[in-house]
């Protein structure tokens, strides 16, 4: 991580300063000493899910919901 002491250095430096951005580290930019702003990477947010997009793709077997005999005794569930 790089800190810059002041906006001023930050301004006259911005182009080594993104690309350290660029390399993978954060900047600090301070003012007074204190910390005020950070420069880091910017990451496309990822698309949105859409509901339905599989839609007529995917096929569910009519037993899916039925367990195998022995699979049901061992849970102690009853069979139809």
């Amino acid at each position: 991580m790089i800190v810059v002491n002041s906006v001023t250095e930050a301004k006259s430096n911005l182009s080594a300063l993104i690309e350290k951005v660029i390399e993978g580290q954060d900047v600090i930019i301070s003012r007074s000493r204190k910390p005020v702003a950070i420069l880091s990477a910017y990451h496309k947010p990822q698309a949105k899910r859409k509901p339905g997009a599989l839609r007529g793709r995917i096929r569910i077997a009519d037993d899916f919901d039925d367990l195998p005999a022995d699979i049901a005794a061992a849970f102690g569930a009853m069979q139809k």
